[in-house]
C-alpha cells in the first residue's frame, strides 16, 4: 500500500504543478490536425500554459470542448517537445467533435495527470516494448523519450500488432526508429494481399526476441484482452513481476480520483497509475 500512497502523492504534485487548481482547464490551440486512419486523428497543440509541457511518458490530459464534456486522452509526444501531440480515436460525441477541429481551432486541457514511466528506472536495461492497437499512442511518447537518450539503454525491441495493415499507426516513423537502432517487429490479425510481414497476435513474435538473464524489462500497452497472454509470454522468457511494466488506462473519467470510475479495489488508476509494475498489482485480480 505504501507504493500506492507514494504514487498518489507524486500524482497530486504533478497535477497541481503550474496550475491554480487541477480542476481548471487551459487553452490549447490546434496547430496541426491530420487524419491518420479511419478512426484516428493526430493533433499538435500549442498550450497556453507552457508548464503543462512538463510531463512523463504514460501520463494523460483531460481534453474537452464546451458543450461536449471531457475525456482522458493519452499523450503521444515526448517530454521536452514544444507542442503537445495527441492521437484521438472517434468513439463518441466528444471525440467526434474533436475530430472536426482543424488548424486554428481550440480545445481545452487539464493536466498532466497520473503516474508515468520514469526513465531512470529503465536505464541500463534491454527493453521489449509490446503494443497492441491504439496502445502505440502512449507507447510512442515512451519510445521517443528512450530513443532520444538511447546511449543509456541496451537492446530496444518494439513488437506492435494491429488488426489490419491499414490500422498501423505511425508507420511512417518506424523506419526512423529502426535507423536509431530499435528492432521494430510488426504483426497484423488479418493480412491483405500486399502484406509481407507476420500474421498473428503479438505473442507469436515474443519467442523470437533474445533475452539476457535479469537484464531485460517488458513494457505492455494495449487492449486489456492481450495483457494476460503477453505477461505469460514474457514470464516464459524469464521476466519477473519487477521487470514487467504496463499501462492500465481503465475507465478513467475525472483524472483526480473523485468519480471512482477507475477504482480497482483500493487503487485509483488515474492517480496511482496508469503505469504500474506487475508486482504492484499482483494482489489486485480485477486489474487484468
Amino acid at each position: 500500500m505504501n507504493s500506492y500512497i507514494k504514487a498518489t502523492d507524486d500524482s497530486l504534485h504533478a497535477m497541481t504543478r503550474g496550475m491554480e487548481s487541477p480542476y481548471l482547464p487551459f487553452l490549447g490551440m490546434v496547430e496541426r490536425s491530420m487524419r491518420v486512419s479511419e478512426k484516428e486523428r493526430f493533433f499538435s497543440v500549442a498550450p497556453s500554459n507552457e508548464s503543462m509541457l512538463d510531463y512523463r511518458p504514460g501520463q494523460f490530459f483531460m481534453v474537452g470542448l464546451p458543450g461536449y464534456g471531457e475525456a482522458p486522452i493519452s499523450i503521444t509526444s515526448a517530454p521536452g517537445e514544444k507542442r503537445i501531440e495527441l492521437c484521438i480515436r472517434a468513439v463518441g460525441n466528444l471525440t467526434n467533435a474533436l475530430h472536426r477541429l482543424h488548424k486554428g481551432d481550440r480545445m481545452w486541457l487539464r493536466g498532466p495527470f497520473g503516474r508515468g514511466f520514469v526513465l531512470d528506472e529503465l536505464s541500463g536495461k534491454d527493453i521489449i516494448f509490446v503494443a497492441g492497437g491504439i496502445g502505440i499512442v502512449p507507447m510512442r511518447s515512451l519510445l521517443k523519450a528512450v530513443l532520444a537518450k538511447k546511449e543509456r539503454f541496451g537492446k530496444l525491441t518494439l513488437i506492435y500488432g494491429s488488426k489490419t495493415p491499414e490500422e498501423i499507426l505511425f508507420a511512417e516513423e518506424m523506419d526512423g526508429w529502426r535507423r536509431d537502432g530499435m528492432d521494430v517487429q510488426l504483426t497484423v490479425d488479418k493480412a491483405d494481399a500486399g502484406w509481407k510481414g507476420n500474421t498473428g497476435v503479438v505473442t507469436t513474435l515474443i519467442p523470437r526476441v533474445g533475452v539476457k538473464d535479469r537484464n531485460t524489462l517488458g513494457v505492455i500497452i494495449g487492449p486489456p484482452v492481450m495483457y494476460r497472454f503477453v505477461i505469460l509470454s514474457l514470464k516464459a522468457k524469464g521476466l519477473g513481476p519487477e521487470e514487467i511494466y504496463m499501462s492500465l488506462e481503465r475507465r478513467m473519467k475525472c483524472g483526480v480520483g473523485k468519480c471512482g470510475h477507475c477504482q480497482i479495489s483500493s487503487v485509483y488508476v488515474c492517480q496511482c497509475g496508469p503505469v504500474f509494475k506487475m508486482s504492484e498489482i499482483t494482489g489486485l485480480p480485477e486489474a487484468l
